[in-house]
């Protein structure tokens, strides 16, 4: 059974960068040919695909959020993180990390499998 866990801070002050780590446990987040993502939800709004990391390292973005985003992973510890800059109210949401069953599907919500509970991540000052 795979299981997912966020963690990180749940109030970042407007401007600074927010930064989540997912902690992978019963599966490896190298094997073959799972993509790791991110996803928020904002109060009221649907989900939103921000970005991934697939087995082999590679990284997809959003378009939308290309610019502010980045998704990194540490193996030895089996984790992937997020770092969103410039923050603002607007990115306030609930933030998943999730498993793709494959990188040609990563946008499709159905097509995760595992989802960590989420967190929530206020940005005020």
């Amino acid at each position: 059974q795979v299981q997912l866990q966020e963690s990180g801070p749940g109030l970042v002050k407007p401007s600074q960068t927010l930064s989540l780590t997912c902690t992978v446990s019963g599966g490896s987040i190298t094997t073959s040919y799972y993509a790791w993502s991110w996803i928020r939800q904002p109060p009221g709004k649907g989900l939103e695909w921000m970005g991934a990391i697939a087995y082999d390292g590679s990284t997809y973005y959003s378009p939308s959020l290309k610019s502010r985003t980045s998704i990194s992973r540490d193996t030895s510890k089996n984790q992937f993180s997020l770092q969103l800059s410039s923050v603002t109210p607007e990115d306030t949401a609930v933030y998943y990390c999730a498993r793709g069953v494959s990188i040609a599907t990563i946008r499709d919500m159905d097509e995760y499998d595992y989802w960590g509970q989420g967190t929530q991540v206020t940005v005020s000052s």
